[in-house]
Protein backbone atom coordinates (compact mmCIF):
# COMPACT_ATOMS: atom_id res chain seq x y z
CA UNK A 1 0.00 0.00 0.00
CA UNK A 2 1.82 3.36 -0.75
CA UNK A 3 2.01 5.86 2.16
CA UNK A 4 -0.15 8.80 1.94
CA UNK A 5 1.19 12.65 2.28
CA UNK A 6 0.60 14.14 5.85
CA UNK A 7 -0.53 17.30 5.74
CA UNK A 8 -0.02 20.20 8.56
CA UNK A 9 1.61 17.61 10.68
CA UNK A 10 4.13 19.80 12.37
CA UNK A 11 1.70 22.33 13.22
CA UNK A 12 -0.65 20.19 14.46
CA UNK A 13 1.90 18.48 16.88
CA UNK A 14 2.66 22.20 17.93
CA UNK A 15 -0.57 23.04 18.78
CA UNK A 16 -0.54 19.68 21.05
CA UNK A 17 2.87 20.60 22.58
CA UNK A 18 1.57 24.20 24.13
CA UNK A 19 -1.59 22.48 25.34
CA UNK A 20 0.69 20.07 27.60
CA UNK A 21 3.53 23.18 28.22
CA UNK A 22 6.21 21.45 26.40
CA UNK A 23 7.82 21.67 23.42
CA UNK A 24 7.31 18.89 20.61
CA UNK A 25 9.23 15.72 20.43
CA UNK A 26 9.79 14.68 17.25
CA UNK A 27 12.31 11.72 18.16
CA UNK A 28 13.21 9.65 20.47
CA UNK A 29 9.94 8.85 21.58
CA UNK A 30 9.48 5.00 23.24
CA UNK A 31 6.78 3.03 24.30
CA UNK A 32 6.46 2.70 27.69
CA UNK A 33 7.21 -0.57 29.86
CA UNK A 34 3.85 -1.10 31.69
CA UNK A 35 4.14 -2.50 35.41
CA UNK A 36 0.83 -4.33 34.72
CA UNK A 37 -0.50 -5.69 31.32
CA UNK A 38 -3.05 -7.64 32.31
CA UNK A 39 -4.12 -7.71 28.58
CA UNK A 40 -1.56 -10.54 28.32
CA UNK A 41 -1.97 -12.79 31.62
CA UNK A 42 -5.64 -13.95 29.89
CA UNK A 43 -5.70 -17.74 28.93
CA UNK A 44 -2.02 -17.52 29.14
CA UNK A 45 0.04 -20.96 29.24
CA UNK A 46 -3.54 -22.04 27.78
CA UNK A 47 -2.36 -24.66 24.76
CA UNK A 48 -4.17 -24.83 21.25
CA UNK A 49 -6.30 -27.64 22.48
CA UNK A 50 -7.93 -25.52 25.32
CA UNK A 51 -8.53 -22.47 23.56
CA UNK A 52 -10.37 -24.73 20.93
CA UNK A 53 -12.16 -25.80 24.56
CA UNK A 54 -12.50 -21.97 25.06
CA UNK A 55 -13.98 -21.11 21.45
CA UNK A 56 -16.11 -24.05 21.96
CA UNK A 57 -17.84 -22.94 24.90
CA UNK A 58 -18.03 -19.73 23.74
CA UNK A 59 -20.03 -20.39 20.49
CA UNK A 60 -22.58 -21.77 22.66
CA UNK A 61 -23.56 -18.11 24.15
CA UNK A 62 -23.18 -16.54 20.45
CA UNK A 63 -25.62 -19.05 18.95
CA UNK A 64 -22.85 -20.47 16.46
CA UNK A 65 -22.47 -23.97 15.51
CA UNK A 66 -19.30 -25.43 15.76
CA UNK A 67 -18.04 -28.32 14.01
CA UNK A 68 -14.16 -30.23 14.23
CA UNK A 69 -12.89 -31.59 11.67
CA UNK A 70 -9.81 -32.23 9.61
CA UNK A 71 -8.58 -31.15 6.48
CA UNK A 72 -9.32 -34.35 4.49
CA UNK A 73 -12.56 -34.45 6.11
CA UNK A 74 -13.45 -30.78 5.65
CA UNK A 75 -15.16 -31.06 2.23
CA UNK A 76 -17.80 -33.54 3.42
CA UNK A 77 -18.24 -31.39 6.78
CA UNK A 78 -18.75 -28.14 4.70
CA UNK A 79 -21.34 -30.03 2.31
CA UNK A 80 -23.08 -31.00 5.63
CA UNK A 81 -23.27 -27.63 7.16
CA UNK A 82 -24.46 -25.88 3.89
CA UNK A 83 -27.33 -28.40 3.39
CA UNK A 84 -28.25 -27.39 6.73
CA UNK A 85 -28.85 -24.12 6.14
CA UNK A 86 -30.56 -24.99 3.10
CA UNK A 87 -27.85 -25.16 0.15
CA UNK A 88 -26.92 -22.93 -2.09
CA UNK A 89 -26.25 -20.41 -3.63
CA UNK A 90 -23.19 -19.66 -2.27
CA UNK A 91 -20.32 -17.18 -2.55
CA UNK A 92 -16.99 -17.40 -1.42
CA UNK A 93 -13.83 -15.45 -1.86
CA UNK A 94 -10.92 -16.60 -4.81
CA UNK A 95 -9.18 -17.78 -1.77
CA UNK A 96 -6.04 -20.22 -2.03
CA UNK A 97 -6.83 -21.65 0.54
CA UNK A 98 -9.68 -23.62 -0.76
CA UNK A 99 -7.72 -25.35 -3.16
CA UNK A 100 -4.87 -26.11 -0.52
CA UNK A 101 -7.46 -27.86 1.78
CA UNK A 102 -8.98 -29.84 -0.96
CA UNK A 103 -12.26 -27.63 -1.23
CA UNK A 104 -12.15 -26.91 -5.58
CA UNK A 105 -13.46 -30.07 -6.88
CA UNK A 106 -16.62 -29.23 -4.37
CA UNK A 107 -16.48 -25.93 -5.39
CA UNK A 108 -15.97 -25.60 -8.83
CA UNK A 109 -17.37 -29.21 -10.17
CA UNK A 110 -19.56 -31.08 -7.03
CA UNK A 111 -21.82 -28.31 -6.69
CA UNK A 112 -22.19 -26.48 -10.19
CA UNK A 113 -23.00 -30.20 -11.34
CA UNK A 114 -25.78 -30.54 -8.34
CA UNK A 115 -27.10 -27.65 -9.47
CA UNK A 116 -25.60 -25.91 -6.35
CA UNK A 117 -24.54 -22.00 -7.60
CA UNK A 118 -21.15 -20.76 -6.33
CA UNK A 119 -19.92 -17.34 -7.14
CA UNK A 120 -16.22 -16.73 -6.59
CA UNK A 121 -15.53 -13.15 -6.38
CA UNK A 122 -13.88 -12.03 -8.80
CA UNK A 123 -12.76 -8.10 -8.65
CA UNK A 124 -13.20 -7.49 -12.31
CA UNK A 125 -17.21 -7.97 -12.26
CA UNK A 126 -17.76 -4.93 -10.06
CA UNK A 127 -21.23 -4.86 -9.17
CA UNK A 128 -21.97 -8.34 -9.97
CA UNK A 129 -20.28 -9.97 -6.75
CA UNK A 130 -22.02 -7.44 -4.29
CA UNK A 131 -25.47 -8.69 -6.64
CA UNK A 132 -24.48 -12.35 -5.90
CA UNK A 133 -23.87 -11.68 -2.37
CA UNK A 134 -27.27 -10.48 -1.88
CA UNK A 135 -28.72 -13.44 -3.35
CA UNK A 136 -26.65 -16.21 -1.81
CA UNK A 137 -27.88 -18.17 1.04
CA UNK A 138 -24.72 -18.97 2.67
CA UNK A 139 -20.71 -17.08 2.41
CA UNK A 140 -18.02 -19.03 3.39
CA UNK A 141 -14.70 -17.64 4.01
CA UNK A 142 -11.66 -19.04 6.39
CA UNK A 143 -10.55 -17.08 9.27
CA UNK A 144 -7.29 -14.97 9.34
CA UNK A 145 -7.71 -14.82 12.90
CA UNK A 146 -9.66 -16.69 15.63
CA UNK A 147 -10.55 -15.11 19.14
CA UNK A 148 -10.75 -18.03 21.62
CA UNK A 149 -12.43 -14.93 24.56
CA UNK A 150 -14.97 -13.82 22.23
CA UNK A 151 -15.84 -16.69 19.84
CA UNK A 152 -14.83 -13.53 16.90
CA UNK A 153 -13.41 -14.32 13.62
CA UNK A 154 -11.30 -11.81 12.02
CA UNK A 155 -10.83 -11.66 8.11
CA UNK A 156 -8.86 -9.62 6.01
CA UNK A 157 -10.63 -7.86 2.86
CA UNK A 158 -8.73 -7.48 -0.03
CA UNK A 159 -9.61 -7.70 -4.02
CA UNK A 160 -10.69 -11.07 -4.56
CA UNK A 161 -12.54 -10.91 -1.02
CA UNK A 162 -14.88 -8.49 -0.39
CA UNK A 163 -16.77 -7.82 2.59
CA UNK A 164 -20.14 -8.32 1.05
CA UNK A 165 -19.35 -12.03 1.42
CA UNK A 166 -20.11 -11.89 4.84
CA UNK A 167 -22.16 -9.53 5.32
CA UNK A 168 -24.91 -10.00 2.84
CA UNK A 169 -25.78 -13.69 2.60
CA UNK A 170 -28.40 -15.41 4.46
CA UNK A 171 -26.12 -17.67 6.51
CA UNK A 172 -22.56 -17.81 7.17
CA UNK A 173 -19.66 -20.38 7.46
CA UNK A 174 -16.03 -19.81 8.39
CA UNK A 175 -13.26 -22.09 8.17
CA UNK A 176 -11.39 -21.70 11.08
CA UNK A 177 -7.50 -23.39 11.03
CA UNK A 178 -6.53 -24.35 14.16
CA UNK A 179 -3.47 -22.53 13.69
CA UNK A 180 -5.18 -18.97 13.74
CA UNK A 181 -6.89 -19.37 17.18
CA UNK A 182 -5.20 -16.91 19.72
CA UNK A 183 -6.42 -16.15 22.74
CA UNK A 184 -8.65 -12.34 22.48
CA UNK A 185 -8.08 -9.40 20.90
CA UNK A 186 -5.11 -8.47 22.57
CA UNK A 187 -3.13 -10.95 20.71
CA UNK A 188 -5.10 -10.01 17.30
CA UNK A 189 -4.01 -6.90 17.47
CA UNK A 190 -0.16 -7.60 18.12
CA UNK A 191 -0.19 -9.54 14.64
CA UNK A 192 -1.62 -6.53 12.48
CA UNK A 193 1.04 -4.19 14.55
CA UNK A 194 3.63 -6.69 13.25
CA UNK A 195 2.22 -6.73 10.05
CA UNK A 196 2.56 -3.27 9.86
CA UNK A 197 5.86 -2.84 11.54
CA UNK A 198 7.15 -5.11 8.30
CA UNK A 199 6.07 -2.93 6.02
CA UNK A 200 3.11 -5.80 4.88
CA UNK A 201 0.21 -4.32 2.78
CA UNK A 202 -2.33 -3.37 5.31
CA UNK A 203 -6.05 -4.42 4.31
CA UNK A 204 -8.32 -1.50 3.26
CA UNK A 205 -11.26 -3.42 6.02
CA UNK A 206 -10.56 -5.91 8.90
CA UNK A 207 -13.85 -7.46 9.89
CA UNK A 208 -14.32 -8.33 13.35
CA UNK A 209 -17.26 -10.71 12.96
CA UNK A 210 -19.01 -12.86 16.64
CA UNK A 211 -21.27 -15.09 15.40
CA UNK A 212 -24.35 -14.11 13.64
CA UNK A 213 -26.16 -10.73 13.26
CA UNK A 214 -27.74 -9.61 16.92
CA UNK A 215 -29.25 -6.85 18.94
CA UNK A 216 -30.44 -6.24 22.21
CA UNK A 217 -31.36 -2.54 21.50
CA UNK A 218 -34.90 -2.88 23.21
CA UNK A 219 -34.61 -3.49 27.42
CA UNK A 220 -31.71 -5.99 26.78
CA UNK A 221 -33.69 -8.29 25.02
CA UNK A 222 -31.42 -10.59 22.47
CA UNK A 223 -32.34 -10.62 18.81
CA UNK A 224 -30.34 -12.94 16.48
CA UNK A 225 -31.08 -12.87 13.15
CA UNK A 226 -31.44 -9.14 12.65
CA UNK A 227 -29.51 -7.26 9.86
CA UNK A 228 -27.07 -9.75 8.37
CA UNK A 229 -26.46 -13.58 8.72
CA UNK A 230 -29.20 -15.10 10.26
CA UNK A 231 -27.31 -18.52 11.41
CA UNK A 232 -23.03 -19.02 11.76
CA UNK A 233 -21.35 -22.02 11.77
CA UNK A 234 -17.19 -22.10 12.45
CA UNK A 235 -15.99 -25.30 10.92
CA UNK A 236 -12.67 -26.07 12.76
CA UNK A 237 -10.01 -27.64 10.83
CA UNK A 238 -7.88 -29.11 13.77
CA UNK A 239 -4.91 -30.51 12.08
CA UNK A 240 -3.79 -27.51 10.04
Amino acid sequence: MTRGTIQNRDAFLQTIAERLGRSPRLSGVSRPQWDCAPQWTVFAGYSQDDLLNVLQKQCGLIHTDYIETTSAELAGALRRQVAAYGGGPVIVPDDPRFAEYGLSALLRDEWPAEQTTVHIWNPALGRQNIDAAEQANVGIAFSDITLAESGTVVLFSRNEQGRAIHFLPKTYIAIVPKSTVVPRMTQAAAVIHEQIEKGGLVPSCINFITGPSNSADIEMNLVVGVHGPMKAAYIVVTDR
